[in-house]
């Protein structure tokens, strides 16, 4: 199951994210969302259990504890929505 983490703090590591839910299970991957500006985080990212039940164990135990002095969102991740100028193949005009 891949969950979404929101308010992440802008210093978080995989490996922080790794230990934060090492007492639920392993996690089958990590991802930290950055900026492909900047390469800064931008506060949310997500993570991969290997099954449902440690996903929703995951969201039960740890959704709004705190890791580095923010208080973590976890929910089930929803599939990223595709934006219609891209689908067409148009772009956005800025006046």
């Amino acid at each position: 199951m891949k969950l979404y983490l929101g308010n992440l703090n802008y210093q978080v590591t995989e490996e922080d994210l790794r230990a934060f839910f090492a007492p639920v299970g392993e996690l089958k991957s990590v991802a930290l969302i950055k900026d492909r500006e900047t390469g800064r985080l931008r506060g949310f990212g997500f993570v991969e259990f290997e099954s449902d039940e440690l996903g929703n164990k995951a969201i039960t135990d740890l959704n709004k504890q705190q890791l580095l002095g923010r208080e973590l969102v976890i929910s089930v991740a929803r599939p990223m929505e595709k934006r219609s100028f891209r689908e067409k193949g148009e772009f956005p005009k800025f006046d």
